[in-house]
């Protein structure tokens, strides 16, 4: 029995798309944001990625910086990390989990989505996150457009 090279490419494409679903996803507009009430104005993407990857526990004015994650799995947080540190869920899993057994960092907490940790940053002036574009709302200010 031939197997034709269209349905070749079909399964290679749905292997594909299962082993790297945050490749394929839509790519959202994503935010990072601090409270409106934050004296933070504006970050650089090494900057967020520092705090994300619990490098740095301060904001470039010397405040304390306490991020906030999506949920392992989802498009927002995947398409963060991979565009603001470059790393894959798997890499991240693996940065974490060395920072954890060596007793050097908890990764950050997670909510359940873009509307909850929009929420809790609007709540607390220490707290960062990052969300959805359409999510925005005035309780918060957008300090890094993620591209």
């Amino acid at each position: 029995m031939m197997i034709s090279a269209a349905k070749l490419l079909g399964a290679a494409l749905l292997v594909f798309a299962s082993a790297f679903p945050y490749a394929v996803a839509h790519a959202a507009d994503l935010v990072v944001i601090v409270s409106a009430r934050s004296s933070i104005e504006a970050l650089r993407s090494d900057q967020v990625a520092a705090i994300f990857l619990g490098q740095s526990a301060r904001f470039p004015d010397g405040a304390l910086a306490t991020a906030l994650d999506q949920p392992i799995g989802s498009n927002e947080r995947n398409q963060f990390y991979l565009r603001v540190t470059g790393k894959t869920p798997a890499l991240l899993k693996a940065h974490w989990s060395k920072l954890v057994f060596t007793g050097r960092g908890q990764p950050p907490r997670e909510l359940r989505d873009s509307a909850a940790v929009r929420h809790a940053v609007a709540e607390d002036t220490g707290l960062i996150g990052y969300i959805d574009r359409e999510a925005l709302d005035p309780s918060v200010r957008q300090v890094l457009l993620v591209r």
